[in-house]
This record gives structure tokens, sequence and C-alpha cells, in this order.
């Protein structure tokens, strides 16, 4: 393993540095003393500390020269810039060692920036609002990127210290707390880790060895170095990390940023090594681990556990927020050109991918490959997350440009669908707060970096003046969740049709059923009729979406009877015979349950 490894009353110190002749540890608390480490043949300098020092704090010095901080280190108390202190993992006390964790069928993902998620900005401060989100139906929180970044406010994209939990966020153990406290809940806890870059302040890698390639670029910083020489360190280095988070923190999956940017052209990639990775720990722990990918491939491969494929258990499908997105706000087409026909939502709920090899007018080419055939249950959809709302200039959620009606839609559209729903934290109350992008850097050329580059980004939607300072702390601050608002006009209307519907999702056999092969789905004008079944395809679910501004009528299928309306706007709707028209008002959701006359004893 690499970092400072304490175990058993002493230390090992290990880092990969396998183009440097000479490395120091250097220990600057409580005493300050230097130590020349052991080079072994395979690049990494080793040195075993029999003394017992609380709270030590180190540096390595590259070459015997210059103070750096590990790149494995476990905490930053200092920030970026400062020493790395040793971890204790053995200390903490766990009680959920009977846990086995939740089925992936069973998930309901809630995304939550620690930070903004309450008052305190902590993951002590998670903790009071666990009931809450058992009670709406949560079975797992996944947290957005938690490793040391710069300063006190980011959305952790930035970080640079991947073993490292964000000292303004808590020390190791306070991570830990939270997990032990979710599982007592029963609920699983994700985490977000970025493998793709690493943020630019704070960024010490270059000095200690050849983690970056110039061979790729990525959007966001250096590519890794996955497949040149000396990649064999800088693939170690990412799978030990993936093992960091299941073994002493006790997370139940990872969501992985932007698995396309991380290339890797050698004859096993590093995600299909990683995923087997995880397999093997999960059978050596005895407990379910996932692997969920941001992916820009729209390709099965990513969740294929077939020979050539990822093997991660599930992706965030992108095309159908694009499709349910330009329905229900058709001034988002501006941001999603490729999208605004109500047939490809059609076939993001039948197949997955909505862009399967058709020519795209953003990519200027052919994209694409289709999914019709992988289960529901590998893909994660969602109306919102961090992306899709902090990266709209401002930071608006959508409970700011659509009404109640529309809100209601959005968030049955998820809920309803083949697939494993994600909220993005507050959208169950309609939160108006924005959710923006906010940065802390202490470089002043970085920060003015940031600015331009959001100015930039937004430079054909907004005005220079009405995009968010990044650095301001007021931005930071109004996008933290305003929890009084939960029970009070519309957030509590809100609140509460996210109950019923998740209530039936998790109630009802038919809404657990991800073959796609009992799902079927019909257009008529801007109605949407989504059929799905059982496994026995004795019990029909019929969820009728009207994204019109104008009332449409449905005639109920032939070949069911015994019609059930289970959700319904105020007032209810008539049901009629079979063969019979309804009328659906506008932007209404309808749901009603039938059965087979065949079926009939």
């Amino acid at each position: 393993m690499i970092g400072a490894i304490y175990k058993d009353n002493h230390t090992i110190f290990k880092v990969w540095a396998p183009t440097k002749e000479r490395m120091v540890l250097h220990i600057v608390s409580p005493k300050d003393i230097k130590y020349d480490m052991r080079r072994n043949h395979d690049g990494y300098f080793i040195f075993e500390l029999n003394s017992i020092w609380d709270n030590l704090r180190y540096y390595y010095q590259p070459d015997g020269e210059k103070d750096y901080p590990d790149p494995a280190s476990r905490y930053q108390p200092e920030g970026v810039h400062g020493p790395s202190q040793v971890i204790d993992h053995q200390r903490f006390v766990w009680d959920d060692l009977n846990w086995r964790g939740i089925a992936f069928d069973q998930m309901l993902l809630y995304e939550l920036h620690v930070g903004t998620f309450s008052k305190e900005g902590t993951f002590q401060g998670i903790l009071s609002k666990l009931d809450d989100l058992k009670a709406l139906g949560v079975t797992a929180i996944q947290l957005m990127p938690i490793c040391q970044f710069p300063g006190v406010r980011n959305w952790g994209y930035d970080g640079v210290y991947p073993f490292a939990v964000q000292n303004s966020y808590g020390d190791p153990d306070a991570l830990k707390e939270l997990v032990n406290n979710c599982h007592r809940k029963g609920l699983a806890v994700f985490v977000d880790v970025v493998y793709n870059h690493l943020g630019p302040e704070g960024n010490y890698f270059k000095e200690y060895g050849p983690y970056f390639t110039d061979q790729y670029k990525t959007p966001w910083g250096q590519a890794m170095n996955l497949d040149g020489e000396w990649s064999d360190g800088v693939r170690d280095y990412f799978l030990e990390n993936i093992a960091e988070w299941f073994i002493h923190y006790h997370v139940d999956g990872l969501r992985v940023d932007a698995v396309h940017a991380m290339f890797d052209n050698g004859s096993i990639p590093f995600w299909e090594v990683a995923c087997n990775r995880v397999r093997d720990l999960e059978r050596t722990l005895g407990r379910r681990l996932y692997m969920i990918a941001e992916s820009d491939y729209n390709h099965p491969r990513v969740v294929s556990k077939d020979a050539g494929g990822f093997g991660f258990d599930g992706q965030w499908l992108d095309d159908f927020h694009h499709a349910l997105y330009t329905l229900i706000f058709p001034a988002g087409k501006k941001f999603y050109e490729d999208f605004g026909k109500i047939e490809q939502l059609a076939k993001a709920y039948k197949e997955g991918f909505v862009h399967t090899g058709e020519y795209v007018v953003a990519r200027k080419k052919k994209y694409g490959a289709s999914s019709a055939g992988i289960p529901g249950n590998r893909f994660v959809v969602f109306n919102q997350n961090h992306d899709q709302v902090g990266n709209k200039g401002q930071g608006d959620r959508l409970s700011t440009v659509l009404d109640t009606e529309k809100l209601k839609m959005a968030a049955s559209a998820i809920l309803l669908s083949p697939y494993i729903p994600m909220l993005f934290m507050g959208e169950e109350y309609a939160e108006e707060n924005p959710f923006s992008y906010f940065i802390d850097h202490s470089d002043p050329e970085l920060i003015e970096a940031v600015r331009t580059g959001r100015k930039k980004e937004f430079s054909a939607f907004m005005d220079d003046e009405d995009i968010p300072d990044p650095k301001d702390p007021k931005v930071f601050e109004r996008s933290k969740l305003n929890w009084n608002t939960r029970q009070v006009g519309r957030n509590r209307l809100i609140l509460n049709w996210y109950k019923k519907i998740i209530k039936l999702r998790f109630s009802d056999p038919v809404f657990c059923n991800f073959n796609k092969k009992d799902l079927q789905t019909s257009v008529f004008g801007k109605l949407l009729a989504l059929q799905r079944a059982d496994e026995a395809g004795k019990n029909c679910v019929w969820c009728l979406f009207n994204f019109s501004d104008e009332g449409v009528s449905y005639k109920l299928p032939a070949g069911f009877t015994n019609f059930k309306e289970v959700v319904y706007h105020d007032p209810p709707l008539p049901i009629y015979p079979q063969e019979t028209e309804v009328n659906l008002p506008p932007w209404a959701v309808w749901v009603l349950k039938g059965e087979a006359e065949e079926s009939r004893s």
C-alpha cells in the first residue's frame, strides 16, 4: 500500500517516484527530523518508523530538495499546500459489521454537496437530515467529491489528494461516523470520485513521477498516464484509491467522473481491471459494492460485464435528461440542440441511449451505439444533478423556471421509469436557492482564469454582469439549502408528491421489473403513454404524460379490465369502460392499473 500506513504501533511510509534517485521523509510535527528513504526495484521509496507520535505530520523531499505533501496523503489538516498527517484507520469503532448493502434494484440515489446541504456544511451537518431522507424514500446518498481541494469552497472536482478527506468537511473519523450512521438507518453511501484529472492548485504530482501524459488532452487538466512508460505505478495508485473507500470508509459504491477522459489504449482497459478488482473485493468483504460511471461514450460496453466490457454496475443516462428537459422546458433547447422531440423521450424509455449512430449536430458527426438490450437497472436517470443545475450560468433549478404541474411531471417521469432514479438535493421540495459554481483558490491568476472561463462559457446566453463570481463567498452561501421551506406552500405540495410517487414505485412489483421486453411506449401527439407489465405479463401499469398546454384524449387499451386509478391530478380523472377515450388536462400525469382479461379466473 502507498502513503503512510499506520499499523501495530509503527508507520510504513511508501511513495512512488520511479525517476528519482533520492527521497527524504521530512517529519515536521511533533518534532522536526529527516530520514533518507530506501528505494526498491520498481520505483517506490520506503521507510519504516517504529516510534509512536500522535498527529504526526510530514512532507516528502524528492531528490532531497524541497518539501511536498504526500500524493497519497490520507489527511491534509492545513490544506493542499500543508503537511500530510498520518491516520490510524484502526482507531474508529464500526458497528455496521452485519451490513451487507442494498440491492441495486432498490436504489433511490440522492446526490448532495456536503458544503451546501446543511447550515454547518460538514459531514456532521448531514446527520440530522438522514431521517428526513429516509422518510422521503431515499435508500442511498451520493456525496459529491469529498477529496481535499483548495480552500473551503469547491464543488470538489478540483481535488488534488484523492486519498484525503476535505479538511473543512471534517476529519476521516467524521466521514466514517456519517457512513456508520447511514448504515445504521439502512441507507447506503456512494462517493463521487475524480480520476480523469487533478485540480490545478496544490497539484504536486509531477514532482514525484510521470503521473501525467501529453499524449491526450482533457477539458480540465493534464490527462493521467495510464498506458505510457511507467504507467503501471499510475494505474496501481488509482486501484488502491478505489479499494481505500470500500475498505477503510465502508462506502457502498463509487460514482466515477467522466470515465471517457481516462484514456487507455493498453491491452486491458483500466476500467475493466478496476471493476474486476471491485468484484474480487466484494467477495472478500462479503457485502455489495457498486461502480457507477459518468460516460460520454454512449456505448453499452461501459456497463457490459462480458469480455471487452468495462463492467460498471450502472451509468448516468444523460440522454434521458436532455430528452425530458427540452420537453418540459423548451427554452432549454439552446443547451441541447439535438433534443426536443417527444419521440426521443419514448426512445430513452424503451432503449436508453437516444443517440445511437445518428448524425448529431452539436458533435458534427455520427455518434453513439444502441443500448436496446441493456436492462433498465444498469442506468441512472435524473431531471437535475450538479452539472445540469450548476452549469446553467446562475445555477437556477427547475423550480425557478417550471410551474407546479411541470415539476410534478418531471418527478414522475424519472420515478416511474424503468431505471434507477436519482434526485439532486432539494428538488424533492422545490428548493429555489440556486446551486452555483464556486471556488476558493488562493492564486490570483488562477481565480481570474476561472472567472474568464465562466464568462466565455455562457457568453452566448448571458451578459457578463449576470454571471455569478465563483470566488465570491456570497455565491457559496446562496447555494445552501433552505430547509425551513420544506413544509410551506408549494414546497410542501411538491414534497408530498415526491413521497407519493416514490411510495408507488417501491410498493408495486411492476415498477421493480427492469426487463425492457415488458415495456412499451406510444406517442400520440404530445402525449406519451408508457405501458409497463410485471414479469408474468398479467398486471400492467399505464403511465400517461401530457406534454402539452392543451388537454388531450387517450383511448384505454383493449384486452384489459379492472382498471384502477393510482396516480392522478386533482380532481381525479374518471375511468370509463375500456375502449373509451379519457381526457387528460394540460401537463397531467395519470397512472392506472389494469388486468389482462385472460388472467381472470
